[in-house]
């Protein structure tokens, strides 16, 4: 056999090797190498993530997607009912370059298009803007590019690691993996109430990120422009580097990832353009294969603080996902989120001389089951259902009622069937 063939085999052999590995991670340093999660943060090394993967020279590709269409029906004078599909899609390769290895990534949301009207029910939720006034009970849609991300580690020796992330349009060091990218919500069609206060940041412009990592810990440092994306979904709103946050993970083992994070974030509100906040968040999350599937657990809470007049917001989020029996999904999301008086006020403009502050408290008990119907080609499909029961704050249940039920009924398509 020539040199160059062997070379070229033994290339292949290695990509495979890294192939490998990647599907299974041993390592807290090998878990940030896959970078299968949102920006550069970390579920435990345990944790499945379902994706098409093969070979192309020296490069390793692949694809991950989870895609919903669902239909919510909601109680409550303020509820809302409506047939529309939440959804994103991964595609990213990776290489050895040099001394270390190159990544790039990019994410896609069809949800501009197929979130109509700038939003989708999702009662009690606050925090966004379209058009000059608030989104009240309603989530609004991701941005066409939720990312377009170059990642480079360099090892600088056992168990240490070296990492650079610049991303036009991406996710900083804020918070543990977005709640569409965390393997304990995946089932779950909709988005969380503790979301401004937790992980809105996982769509910023402009982010650059450098992490250190030696053994079991992780720090990271960065910067990224703090306004939130604007109601036009389908471009990139750019702006300069006026943000920072840092990050600390910690993997104790293979099942275990926890981090919390610190986030300085410059006039993230467009209806108070005026106001800086700060951002602090901390999470556990425990993922365990079982025999025939797997468990992942995530316990979450965020705060939000302004800077203009000290007033904070609280988020807490327990949720778990249990895949049984290879092809049954059961779930659950226990919510308690701090709302504040702009939700009184509905979607109507902002009135001369508001201000803004703490509410109350609202609770969200969430319950869900899917299964999954077929597996075609690698594409997995379930058919499934959950059900949310709301606590309501006493100021706020002349306006909502006190007992609030929605209930989601959905198509799921993830490839890559596991």
């Amino acid at each position: 056999m020539s040199q160059s063939m062997s070379g070229m085999n033994h290339g292949k052999d290695q990509g495979m090797m890294r192939l490998m590995d990647g599907m299974h991670p041993k390592t807290f340093v090998q878990e940030i190498e896959h970078h299968a999660s949102s920006g550069t943060s970390a579920e435990p090394n345990s944790t499945p993530v379902p994706m098409v993967m093969s070979m192309k020279g020296a490069w390793m590709l692949m694809f991950h997607a989870n895609a919903f269409v669902l239909d919510t029906q909601q109680s409550s004078p303020r509820g809302g009912d409506k047939l529309f599909s939440t959804n994103w899609f991964m595609p990213m390769a990776e290489r050895e370059l040099g001394p270390g290895q190159l990544t790039v990534r990019a994410m896609f949301s069809l949800e501009p298009a197929t979130v109509t009207s700038e939003q989708y029910p999702l009662l009690f939720q606050q925090g966004e803007t379209a058009y000059g006034v608030p989104i009240a009970d309603g989530q609004h849609p991701h941005d066409f590019f939720m990312e377009l991300a170059a990642l480079y580690d360099l090892h600088l020796g056992k168990d240490q690691l070296l990492s650079f992330y610049v991303a036009p349009v991406g996710d900083p060091a804020v918070g543990p993996s977005a709640f569409p990218h965390r393997a304990s919500a995946s089932e779950n069609p909709v988005g969380t109430l503790g979301h401004h206060q937790q992980d809105s940041t996982h769509i910023a412009n402009d982010v650059v990120t450098v992490g250190y990592t030696k053994g079991p810990v992780r720090v990271e440092a960065g910067g990224f422009h703090g306004r939130e994306p604007d109601e036009h979904r389908w471009n990139i709103d750019q702006g300069k580097i006026d943000s920072w946050a840092t990050r600390v993970t910690v993997q104790p083992g293979k099942n275990w990832s926890g981090q919390v994070s610190y986030a300085r974030i410059k006039s993230p509100e467009a209806l108070f353009a005026d106001e800086d906040q700060t951002r602090t968040t901390a999470s556990v999350m425990y993922n365990r294969p079982v025999a025939h599937g797997n468990w992942a657990s995530t316990l979450l809470w965020g705060r939000t603080r302004s800077l203009a007049d000290d007033a904070k917001e609280n988020s807490y989020l327990f949720e778990s996902t249990l895949r049984f029996l290879d092809r049954n999904y059961a779930w659950m999301r226990i919510e308690n989120a701090g709302r504040t008086n702009e939700l009184l006020l509905g979607e109507q403009p902002i009135p001369v001389g508001f201000h803004e502050e703490p509410l109350t408290h609202v609770q969200a008990y969430t319950a869900g089951y899917d299964r999954e119907v077929s597996r075609w080609h690698g594409l997995s499909t379930a058919v499934g259902a959950q059900m949310t029961v709301y606590g309501v704050g006493k100021p706020l249940q002349a306006v909502y009622g006190s007992d609030p039920v929605g209930v989601s009924v959905f198509v799921r398509f993830r490839p890559g069937a596991e």
